[in-house]
């Protein structure tokens, strides 16, 4: 879990808790900034009761979802199975990229792909395996295959089973990213592409097409949303 703190639009301070430590970094964080205007909500998981009432008896407290004024034309056929952190990707784009294509791809538990129009309208993308979800499957749906954590292999070709396992995730993570960004390209020309997300560190020098790597994207578009739906 992630809290981070913005001031005139710039972040100051970001915490990465585990969730039973979150109480304890949120506590910290609201010691340490007690001047705090408005706090947004993003959760995609669990965030139980106690939390919430914690924040609330401490800052205004809104919590996103796709009933928020929202930056950007949500031209997705089912707005309301839209992920909260795919709209606040989306919302980073048209605050920091106006008038431009943009192609968001989030580099986490999932890869998820998010193209918001020069004109503003967001069409949707796509959803794929994460890098983890890719090693545990692997593990999962095979007798032998061991769970490994993730590494950038040092060859191309795998010389134990291992690498080779190491090499098919990571080479494959990197062709499927840069075949998206070429159909896309094909497509729409003018396309800045943005690479966010935990795992955009293990990609971002592998990649051979121009993108904008950069790992506080999620966390500028809450910031914004923030702002535009506060008094």
């Amino acid at each position: 879990m992630k809290l981070a703190v913005f001031s005139d639009g710039k972040l100051q301070t970001k915490v990465v808790s585990e969730k039973n430590n979150f109480l304890n970094s949120l506590q910290g964080i609201i010691h340490e900034y007690p001047g705090l205007k408005g706090c947004i909500v993003s959760s995609v998981g669990s965030f139980s009761e106690e939390e919430l009432q914690v924040l609330e008896q401490n800052v205004p407290v809104l919590v996103l979802s796709h009933q928020l004024k929202l930056p950007f034309s949500n031209e997705y056929a089912t707005p309301s199975t839209l992920g909260v952190d795919r709209i606040a990707l989306v919302s980073a784009a048209a605050s920091q990229y106006p008038n431009e294509n943009v192609l968001v791809i989030d580099a986490g538990s999932c890869i998820t792909y998010d193209f918001l129009t020069a004109e503003n309208k967001y069409l949707g993308g796509a959803i794929a395996p994460g890098m983890e979800m890719r090693y545990k499957a692997m593990h999962h749906f095979t007798a032998n295959l061991p769970l490994l954590n993730a590494e950038v292999p040092e060859k191309l070709i795998g010389d134990s089973t291992n690498n080779s396992m190491h090499v098919g995730v990571f080479q494959g993570v990197i062709s499927e990213i840069e075949g998206f960004i070429d159909r896309y390209i094909e497509n729409f020309s003018h396309l800045t592409v943005i690479l966010t997300g935990g795992d955009a560190h293990f990609l971002r020098d592998s990649i051979k097409n121009d993108i904008f790597a950069n790992s506080n994207f999620l966390l500028e578009g809450l910031n914004y949303l923030l702002e535009i739906n506060t008094d």
